[in-house]
Protein backbone atom coordinates (compact mmCIF):
# COMPACT_ATOMS: atom_id res chain seq x y z
CA UNK A 1 0.00 0.00 0.00
CA UNK A 2 1.37 3.08 -0.92
CA UNK A 3 2.32 6.07 1.32
CA UNK A 4 -0.18 8.69 -0.35
CA UNK A 5 -2.91 5.63 0.52
CA UNK A 6 -1.74 5.13 3.98
CA UNK A 7 -1.43 8.83 5.44
CA UNK A 8 -5.20 9.41 3.61
CA UNK A 9 -6.50 6.70 5.85
CA UNK A 10 -4.61 8.05 8.82
CA UNK A 11 -5.61 11.48 8.57
CA UNK A 12 -9.88 10.13 8.14
CA UNK A 13 -9.18 7.94 10.68
CA UNK A 14 -7.75 10.45 13.11
CA UNK A 15 -10.52 12.86 12.92
CA UNK A 16 -12.16 12.96 16.19
CA UNK A 17 -14.34 15.84 14.59
CA UNK A 18 -15.98 12.83 12.21
CA UNK A 19 -16.53 10.23 14.72
CA UNK A 20 -18.04 12.93 17.07
CA UNK A 21 -20.66 14.18 15.18
CA UNK A 22 -21.05 9.92 13.58
CA UNK A 23 -21.73 9.09 17.66
CA UNK A 24 -24.33 11.81 18.05
CA UNK A 25 -26.98 10.34 14.63
CA UNK A 26 -26.29 6.99 16.04
CA UNK A 27 -26.79 8.19 19.95
CA UNK A 28 -29.87 10.21 18.88
CA UNK A 29 -31.40 7.07 17.04
CA UNK A 30 -31.04 4.59 20.05
CA UNK A 31 -31.82 6.83 22.82
CA UNK A 32 -33.69 9.96 21.76
CA UNK A 33 -34.07 13.03 23.99
CA UNK A 34 -37.83 12.97 24.38
CA UNK A 35 -40.29 13.92 27.31
CA UNK A 36 -39.06 15.88 30.45
CA UNK A 37 -35.58 15.85 29.11
CA UNK A 38 -36.64 17.83 26.08
CA UNK A 39 -36.67 21.70 28.10
CA UNK A 40 -33.21 20.43 29.65
CA UNK A 41 -31.67 19.43 26.33
CA UNK A 42 -33.06 22.87 24.39
CA UNK A 43 -31.58 25.03 26.84
CA UNK A 44 -28.11 23.09 27.19
CA UNK A 45 -28.04 23.72 23.08
CA UNK A 46 -29.07 27.39 23.78
CA UNK A 47 -26.03 27.88 25.91
CA UNK A 48 -23.69 25.80 23.16
CA UNK A 49 -24.53 28.01 20.59
CA UNK A 50 -23.89 31.18 22.30
CA UNK A 51 -20.49 29.15 23.73
CA UNK A 52 -19.42 28.64 19.82
CA UNK A 53 -20.42 32.56 18.42
CA UNK A 54 -18.68 33.65 21.89
CA UNK A 55 -15.78 31.68 20.57
CA UNK A 56 -15.59 33.04 17.61
CA UNK A 57 -15.58 36.50 18.44
CA UNK A 58 -12.49 35.77 20.81
CA UNK A 59 -10.62 33.50 17.98
CA UNK A 60 -11.48 36.03 15.23
CA UNK A 61 -8.48 38.61 14.63
CA UNK A 62 -9.75 41.93 13.09
CA UNK A 63 -5.85 42.50 12.12
CA UNK A 64 -5.46 39.15 10.58
CA UNK A 65 -9.26 39.77 8.07
CA UNK A 66 -8.13 43.23 7.68
CA UNK A 67 -4.20 41.89 6.04
CA UNK A 68 -6.29 39.31 4.36
CA UNK A 69 -8.45 41.49 2.17
CA UNK A 70 -4.85 42.99 0.63
CA UNK A 71 -5.64 39.40 -1.65
CA UNK A 72 -9.24 40.72 -2.76
CA UNK A 73 -9.10 38.81 -6.08
CA UNK A 74 -9.04 35.46 -3.89
CA UNK A 75 -10.82 36.47 -0.95
CA UNK A 76 -13.73 37.92 -3.78
CA UNK A 77 -13.25 34.29 -5.58
CA UNK A 78 -13.92 32.23 -2.50
CA UNK A 79 -17.35 34.69 -1.03
CA UNK A 80 -18.61 35.14 -4.44
CA UNK A 81 -18.38 31.09 -5.01
CA UNK A 82 -19.63 30.52 -1.47
CA UNK A 83 -22.49 32.87 -1.46
CA UNK A 84 -23.20 32.45 -4.90
CA UNK A 85 -22.64 29.17 -7.37
CA UNK A 86 -23.25 26.88 -4.41
CA UNK A 87 -26.60 28.81 -3.53
CA UNK A 88 -27.83 28.20 -6.52
CA UNK A 89 -26.59 24.76 -6.72
CA UNK A 90 -28.24 23.84 -3.48
CA UNK A 91 -31.22 26.04 -4.45
CA UNK A 92 -31.32 24.28 -8.06
CA UNK A 93 -31.39 20.56 -6.32
CA UNK A 94 -33.45 21.43 -3.82
CA UNK A 95 -36.42 22.16 -6.52
CA UNK A 96 -35.60 19.23 -8.29
CA UNK A 97 -35.59 16.96 -5.59
CA UNK A 98 -39.24 18.18 -3.88
CA UNK A 99 -41.55 16.29 -4.48
CA UNK A 100 -39.45 12.83 -4.53
CA UNK A 101 -37.74 12.83 -0.54
CA UNK A 102 -39.74 14.35 1.98
CA UNK A 103 -39.92 18.53 1.95
CA UNK A 104 -37.34 19.76 4.88
CA UNK A 105 -34.88 16.98 3.61
CA UNK A 106 -35.13 18.74 0.10
CA UNK A 107 -35.15 22.56 1.30
CA UNK A 108 -31.80 20.85 3.55
CA UNK A 109 -30.21 21.59 0.24
CA UNK A 110 -30.71 25.18 -0.32
CA UNK A 111 -29.79 25.37 3.36
CA UNK A 112 -26.71 23.49 2.60
CA UNK A 113 -26.11 25.79 -0.27
CA UNK A 114 -26.36 28.77 1.90
CA UNK A 115 -23.88 27.72 4.14
CA UNK A 116 -20.37 28.92 5.05
CA UNK A 117 -17.09 27.11 4.58
CA UNK A 118 -15.38 25.72 7.00
CA UNK A 119 -12.44 27.51 8.67
CA UNK A 120 -10.32 24.76 10.94
CA UNK A 121 -10.88 22.26 8.43
CA UNK A 122 -10.35 24.28 5.21
CA UNK A 123 -7.04 25.52 6.93
CA UNK A 124 -5.33 22.13 7.75
CA UNK A 125 -6.51 20.18 4.38
CA UNK A 126 -4.94 23.84 2.88
CA UNK A 127 -1.55 23.31 4.75
CA UNK A 128 -1.84 19.07 4.21
CA UNK A 129 -2.17 20.38 0.53
CA UNK A 130 0.52 22.75 1.11
CA UNK A 131 -1.40 25.69 -0.14
CA UNK A 132 -1.70 29.23 0.80
CA UNK A 133 -2.90 28.65 4.50
CA UNK A 134 -3.09 32.67 5.47
CA UNK A 135 -5.92 33.11 2.84
CA UNK A 136 -7.78 29.95 3.89
CA UNK A 137 -8.24 31.09 7.29
CA UNK A 138 -9.00 34.83 6.26
CA UNK A 139 -11.18 33.63 3.74
CA UNK A 140 -13.00 31.01 5.77
CA UNK A 141 -13.42 33.47 8.61
CA UNK A 142 -14.92 36.11 6.64
CA UNK A 143 -17.58 34.06 4.98
CA UNK A 144 -18.11 32.66 8.34
CA UNK A 145 -18.53 36.30 9.80
CA UNK A 146 -20.78 37.42 7.08
CA UNK A 147 -22.86 34.31 6.77
CA UNK A 148 -24.33 35.50 10.43
CA UNK A 149 -26.75 37.65 8.56
CA UNK A 150 -26.13 36.31 5.02
CA UNK A 151 -27.18 32.73 5.41
CA UNK A 152 -30.45 33.24 7.05
CA UNK A 153 -31.42 36.18 4.73
CA UNK A 154 -30.53 34.15 2.06
CA UNK A 155 -32.22 30.99 2.53
CA UNK A 156 -35.17 32.97 4.16
CA UNK A 157 -35.49 34.77 0.23
CA UNK A 158 -35.32 31.77 -1.28
CA UNK A 159 -36.92 29.02 1.03
CA UNK A 160 -40.42 30.66 0.67
CA UNK A 161 -40.19 28.64 -2.49
CA UNK A 162 -40.40 25.59 -1.25
CA UNK A 163 -42.80 26.91 1.48
CA UNK A 164 -41.00 27.37 4.24
CA UNK A 165 -41.16 31.04 6.36
CA UNK A 166 -38.95 32.24 8.30
CA UNK A 167 -40.50 34.74 11.23
CA UNK A 168 -39.04 38.07 12.66
CA UNK A 169 -39.09 36.51 15.79
CA UNK A 170 -36.43 34.25 14.36
CA UNK A 171 -34.31 36.74 13.36
CA UNK A 172 -34.09 38.18 16.67
CA UNK A 173 -33.22 34.83 17.98
CA UNK A 174 -30.54 34.71 15.66
CA UNK A 175 -29.15 38.35 17.04
CA UNK A 176 -29.31 37.31 20.11
CA UNK A 177 -27.46 33.95 19.52
CA UNK A 178 -25.55 34.22 17.36
CA UNK A 179 -24.34 38.39 16.71
CA UNK A 180 -24.70 38.99 20.64
CA UNK A 181 -22.01 36.27 21.65
CA UNK A 182 -19.97 37.04 18.72
CA UNK A 183 -19.87 41.02 19.29
CA UNK A 184 -19.00 40.03 23.32
CA UNK A 185 -16.34 37.73 21.68
CA UNK A 186 -14.61 40.68 19.49
CA UNK A 187 -15.09 43.03 22.82
CA UNK A 188 -13.30 40.78 25.28
CA UNK A 189 -10.57 39.47 22.35
CA UNK A 190 -7.27 41.71 24.04
CA UNK A 191 -8.02 39.67 27.42
CA UNK A 192 -9.83 36.32 26.08
CA UNK A 193 -7.01 35.16 23.47
CA UNK A 194 -4.40 34.55 25.07
CA UNK A 195 -6.56 32.22 27.54
CA UNK A 196 -7.81 30.61 24.62
CA UNK A 197 -4.90 29.75 22.91
CA UNK A 198 -3.19 28.86 26.59
CA UNK A 199 -6.53 26.17 26.47
CA UNK A 200 -6.61 25.27 22.57
CA UNK A 201 -7.07 21.92 23.55
CA UNK A 202 -9.81 21.98 25.67
CA UNK A 203 -11.59 24.75 24.30
CA UNK A 204 -11.72 23.61 20.59
CA UNK A 205 -13.13 20.25 22.54
CA UNK A 206 -16.05 22.35 23.64
CA UNK A 207 -16.29 24.07 20.56
CA UNK A 208 -16.94 20.40 18.59
CA UNK A 209 -18.96 19.05 21.25
CA UNK A 210 -21.25 22.04 21.54
CA UNK A 211 -22.08 21.04 17.53
CA UNK A 212 -22.00 17.74 18.01
CA UNK A 213 -24.98 18.46 20.92
CA UNK A 214 -26.59 20.63 18.49
CA UNK A 215 -26.91 17.60 15.78
CA UNK A 216 -27.73 14.55 18.49
CA UNK A 217 -30.81 17.08 19.97
CA UNK A 218 -31.86 18.44 16.47
CA UNK A 219 -31.94 14.52 15.17
CA UNK A 220 -33.17 13.40 18.37
CA UNK A 221 -36.46 15.36 17.15
CA UNK A 222 -36.45 14.21 14.05
CA UNK A 223 -36.24 10.39 15.27
CA UNK A 224 -38.70 10.52 17.66
CA UNK A 225 -41.50 12.29 15.17
CA UNK A 226 -40.55 8.81 13.29
CA UNK A 227 -37.44 9.83 10.57
CA UNK A 228 -36.90 6.21 10.09
CA UNK A 229 -40.31 5.43 9.61
CA UNK A 230 -41.47 8.37 7.26
CA UNK A 231 -38.48 8.70 5.13
CA UNK A 232 -38.17 5.49 2.87
CA UNK A 233 -34.72 3.67 2.43
CA UNK A 234 -34.77 4.98 -1.05
CA UNK A 235 -35.32 8.65 -0.15
CA UNK A 236 -31.49 8.35 1.55
CA UNK A 237 -30.36 6.80 -1.46
CA UNK A 238 -31.47 9.90 -3.27
CA UNK A 239 -29.98 11.78 -0.65
CA UNK A 240 -26.44 10.56 -1.52
CA UNK A 241 -26.54 10.63 -5.44
CA UNK A 242 -27.58 14.59 -4.71
CA UNK A 243 -24.71 15.07 -2.43
CA UNK A 244 -21.96 13.17 -4.44
CA UNK A 245 -23.46 15.29 -7.31
CA UNK A 246 -23.14 18.58 -5.27
CA UNK A 247 -19.60 17.71 -4.43
CA UNK A 248 -18.21 17.09 -8.16
CA UNK A 249 -20.15 20.60 -8.71
CA UNK A 250 -18.53 21.60 -5.47
CA UNK A 251 -14.78 20.65 -6.01
CA UNK A 252 -14.82 20.55 -9.53
CA UNK A 253 -15.99 23.99 -9.87
CA UNK A 254 -14.22 25.55 -7.27
CA UNK A 255 -10.78 24.06 -9.00
CA UNK A 256 -11.52 25.53 -11.88
CA UNK A 257 -12.69 28.67 -11.19
CA UNK A 258 -8.98 29.13 -9.38
CA UNK A 259 -7.84 28.37 -13.03
CA UNK A 260 -10.03 30.56 -15.08
CA UNK A 261 -9.10 33.45 -12.61
CA UNK A 262 -5.47 32.53 -13.56
CA UNK A 263 -4.75 32.00 -9.57
CA UNK A 264 -0.98 30.62 -8.48
CA UNK A 265 -1.21 26.71 -7.95
CA UNK A 266 -0.93 27.47 -3.80
CA UNK A 267 -4.13 30.64 -4.37
CA UNK A 268 -6.35 27.26 -6.10
CA UNK A 269 -5.58 25.15 -3.24
CA UNK A 270 -6.97 27.68 -0.61
CA UNK A 271 -10.01 28.31 -3.01
CA UNK A 272 -10.48 24.89 -3.68
CA UNK A 273 -10.69 23.97 0.17
CA UNK A 274 -12.25 27.43 1.16
CA UNK A 275 -14.73 27.15 -0.89
CA UNK A 276 -16.22 23.71 -1.39
CA UNK A 277 -16.61 22.75 2.28
CA UNK A 278 -19.56 23.72 4.31
CA UNK A 279 -20.01 24.54 7.69
CA UNK A 280 -21.68 22.47 10.27
CA UNK A 281 -20.34 24.72 13.68
CA UNK A 282 -22.88 27.44 11.52
CA UNK A 283 -25.42 24.77 9.86
CA UNK A 284 -26.60 22.91 13.43
CA UNK A 285 -26.57 26.46 15.32
CA UNK A 286 -28.41 27.96 13.27
CA UNK A 287 -30.72 24.83 12.51
CA UNK A 288 -31.62 24.76 16.04
CA UNK A 289 -32.89 28.43 16.32
CA UNK A 290 -34.17 28.29 13.45
CA UNK A 291 -37.05 25.83 13.79
CA UNK A 292 -38.00 22.79 16.22
CA UNK A 293 -35.97 19.36 16.84
CA UNK A 294 -37.99 17.35 14.45
CA UNK A 295 -37.73 19.81 11.54
CA UNK A 296 -34.16 20.89 12.11
CA UNK A 297 -32.97 17.41 12.42
CA UNK A 298 -34.20 16.21 8.73
CA UNK A 299 -32.89 19.77 7.50
CA UNK A 300 -29.60 19.04 8.28
CA UNK A 301 -29.75 15.76 6.68
CA UNK A 302 -27.94 16.86 3.74
CA UNK A 303 -25.66 19.00 5.49
CA UNK A 304 -24.73 15.84 7.85
CA UNK A 305 -24.25 13.55 4.47
CA UNK A 306 -22.19 16.57 2.45
CA UNK A 307 -20.19 17.19 5.62
CA UNK A 308 -18.89 13.89 6.39
CA UNK A 309 -18.40 13.48 2.83
CA UNK A 310 -16.30 16.39 2.22
CA UNK A 311 -13.93 15.82 4.76
CA UNK A 312 -13.28 12.00 4.07
CA UNK A 313 -12.95 13.38 0.31
CA UNK A 314 -10.66 16.18 1.05
CA UNK A 315 -8.18 13.89 2.99
CA UNK A 316 -6.99 11.93 -0.59
CA UNK A 317 -7.30 15.21 -2.42
CA UNK A 318 -4.73 17.13 -0.43
CA UNK A 319 -2.27 14.92 0.33
CA UNK A 320 -2.00 14.34 -4.29
CA UNK A 321 -2.33 18.12 -4.12
CA UNK A 322 1.16 18.43 -1.71
CA UNK A 323 3.15 17.10 -4.84
CA UNK A 324 1.71 19.45 -6.73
Amino acid sequence: MGKGVMQTIRLILTDKFIWLLGGSVLLATLFPVSGSAEPIASFAVSAGIFWIFLLHGIRLDRQEVVAGFRNWRLQSAVFGFVFGAMVVAGLVLSRLLDGHIAPMIAAGFLYLGCLPSTIQSAASYTAIAKGNVGASVVAAATVNLSSIIITPVFFALLASSVGIVITGASFIKIMTMLLLPFAIGQLIQHWARSWAAQYKGIVGWSDKIAISLAVYVAFSGAVVAGIWQQVPGDQFLIVALAIAVLLIFAFGGAWLLGSISGFVINDRKALLFGGAQKSIAVGAPLAAILFPPESAGLLLIPLLFYHLSSLILSAPMAVKLSNI
